[in-house]
């Protein structure tokens, strides 16, 4: 292991939600909490307060949305949606220029578009999701919103707690939230997917979803099926594997936390491999937690204790990754960052949605893969 790296990381450290029961366990839980999130940058959360019957629910539903007849998935497809959301076929989606090899639907917690004619263009990508008839899976639609609403109240608790990690105000992190670190529903949108990666073919690319960070703030992850293949890279450059335990989320940091925090939570690099061929297809259902559209997080750089900050110092230098990043945050709102990752990984929505944006990544038309429909 290189002299760089000396603190890196080996396994996902497991964090249970159930020690904040107690004062004890409060301070123990924030204590593996502030090492997590300045080492690691990933972590598992065992017994979150989410409804494991709501979450179990919504695991039964995702192989029967996928199953649907796909004359019904194509008419739910992204490229109906300037807000990116809805069915993308296998294929569709780029990271750095490589297909990605997983079928997948994009939603999101419900939102009213504010966007008018005049408008920066990235209050566009706030907007109501694209759904499956009810008659067609039933229950689906209401067993995933009631999900997406407690997932939505942890990670704002997250919030909280990290900030009690770094000794910060307890509202040093609102701006981001339009405010608020409880804001009302319906005040922010935060995105979902469920996500099915096909066992590859012999002799196929095994990039399920290529090596990249996060935009964000925080990504909760249900790994829904008993297959491995989430990988972490460590700080020096390992791939250290991320296998499912049932009940838990996998929590990782975004480039955006990263950037406020004057690099004292780190975003983790991760990718995801491919069932082996003949293996049965692997699931998983990601929430992305959302930061407001208008936030330039350049000019809100959080201000730490020297003690505090100096706690990075014991981590090592970061090895060199190849993994997609988002070095725009410090120039740009961060609603137009984010249009910026969904035009580069999904053109031919750009191309219906955000024509001069698309001109300007794309001057050579569609790509082979970002032409899948």
């Amino acid at each position: 292991m290189p002299e760089s790296a000396p603190n890196s990381f080996s396994s996902i450290p497991i964090l249970d939600y159930s020690l904040l029961s107690t004062p004890e366990g409060h301070a123990k839980f924030v204590e593996q909490l502030r090492h997590a999130l300045i080492h690691v940058g990933f972590l598992y959360l065992a017994n979150p307060p989410v409804s494991r019957e709501d979450m179990d629910a919504l695991i039964e539903h995702t192989p029967r949305l996928f199953d649907l007849p796909q004359e019904e998935k194509e008419k739910i497809r992204m490229a109906n949606s300037p807000h990116f959301f809805g069915y993308s076929k296998l294929g569709a989606e780029l990271t750095r220029g490589q297909t990605d090899q997983r079928e997948q639907f994009d939603f999101g917690t419900l939102y009213d578009n504010q966007w008018k004619p005049g408008d920066p263009e990235y209050l566009k990508l706030w907007g109501p999701p694209q759904w499956p008839p009810e008659e067609l899976i039933p229950g689906f639609k209401e067993t995933y919103l009631r999900y997406l609403t407690q997932v939505e109240q942890l990670s704002y608790e997250f919030i909280s707690l990290m900030a009690e990690a770094f000794e910060l105000s307890e509202d040093a992190l609102s701006p981001f939230f339009n405010g608020s670190t409880k804001p009302e529903s319906g005040i922010m949108q935060h995105r979902s997917k469920i996500v099915k990666y096909p066992a590859r073919k012999e002799g196929e690319s095994d990039q399920g979803v290529g090596p990249h960070f996060d935009g964000g703030f925080l990504t909760f992850l249900v790994q829904a099926s008993d297959h491995p293949g989430l990988q972490v890279q460590n700080l020096a450059g390992e791939w250290i594997d991320a296998p499912p335990i049932p009940g838990t989320f996998v929590v990782n940091l975004g480039k955006a936390l990263e950037t406020v925090t004057q690099g004292l939570a780190r975003a983790t690099s991760h990718r995801v491999l491919s069932p082996a061929p003949g293996s049965t297809p692997r699931y998983s259902i990601p929430f992305f937690q959302s930061i407001a559209q208008d936030v330039l997080i350049g000019d809100l750089v959080l201000d730490f204790k020297p003690e505090i900050l100096k706690l990075k110092d014991s981590r090592g230098q970061v090895g060199a990754t190849d993994s997609v990043n988002y070095t725009e945050y410090g120039q740009y709102p961060s609603g137009y960052v984010n249009l910026i990752g969904r035009v580069k990984s999904h053109p031919d929505v750009a191309e219906k949605h955000y024509p001069d944006m698309f001109k300007q990544f794309f001057p050579q038309g569609l790509p082979a893969q970002g032409s899948a429909y």
